[in-house]
């Protein structure tokens, strides 16, 4: 059952601290079932759905934004964690996580068409998520068994490490542009660096799980915990100059931010999920 959290301030209130990068019009928890703790694993091009997955990544629900409806595309084991939508929001990247016979985790990646409602696995028993990518774009960036950024471009693969090879890296994504590769570090913070790893740029330690809202805003979550539980969480914006506005205030527990076309959805502790409009 959904655990309830009373809060000083309503969650979807937006707390706008330090600059303002954003102008917050409307923030609103859409419907989701009771009995599920779910939260924000995706946004589609168009704004038109989300995906959603559990609390630690099992299963993936197709949120259709017009109708409400939820749709389960899955209930494999580690299909929430990095996901992938097609830049026509028509197909849908996903690994089913499993233990091989020598008690390895391996991944089989599968793609999802929409329309037809139809799963096909794309490479199977693979120990990284290297191929859990997009299937149209020209170039295309992904996290590989060491958590080091690989970057695709037709048959040509790169392997990039711009804060050094010793480093851990995660939530990889391309710049609206093409131009600009972001990423965190564990430990060490967000950053932005070139296609070929150079120019890199420091934007926050206190903002994970980013996502581009454009080619110069950053959204993200500033998570507290006290080495056992969350204990707080905001979601922040960061511009490529360094300034910083707090879109939800860290009272709300609010995690995962995914942003489309002028949105922002993410998802709260207790598992509800809210769509915020911006611009």
């Amino acid at each position: 059952m959904r655990k309830i959290i009373l809060l000083g301030v309503a969650c979807t209130m937006s707390m706008l601290v330090g600059a303002q990068l954003l102008d917050v019009i409307s923030t609103q928890q859409l419907p989701t079932p009771s009995n599920e703790d779910l939260k924000v694993a995706g946004f589609s091009p168009k704004a038109d759905y989300l995906l959603l997955t559990n609390d630690v990544n099992r299963g993936l629900k197709y949120y259709d934004l017009a109708t409400g409806t939820i749709t389960t595309i899955t209930d494999a084991d580690g299909a929430g964690w990095a996901a992938k939508i097609s830049p026509d929001g028509q197909e849908i990247v996903y690994r089913e996580r499993y233990m091989n016979d020598d008690l390895t985790l391996r991944n089989n990646i599968v793609k999802y068409t929409i329309k037809a409602q139809k799963r096909a696995v794309i490479a199977k028993a693979q120990r990284d998520l290297s191929k859990l990518t997009p299937t149209t774009p020209s170039y295309t960036v992904a996290i590989n068994g060491d958590l080091h950024i690989v970057l695709t471009h037709g048959d040509k693969t790169t392997v990039l490490t711009p804060n050094g090879a010793e480093q851990a890296y995660n939530w990889v994504s391309l710049s609206p542009d093409g131009t600009k590769i972001l990423y965190y570090v564990s430990g060490k913070g967000c950053y932005t660096c070139d296609l070929n790893g150079a120019n890199v740029q420091f934007i926050a330690l206190d903002c994970r799980a980013p996502q581009w809202y454009d080619n110069n805003i950053i959204i993200g979550m500033h998570d507290e915990d006290n080495g056992k539980y969350l204990t707080a969480s905001a979601i922040v914006a960061y511009n490529m100059q360094g300034q910083k506005q707090t879109l939800v205030h860290k009272e709300a527990m609010a995690i995962y931010p995914y942003t489309s076309n002028g949105k922002i959805a993410y998802s709260t502790a207790n598992g509800e999920v809210y769509l915020m409009n911006v611009k």
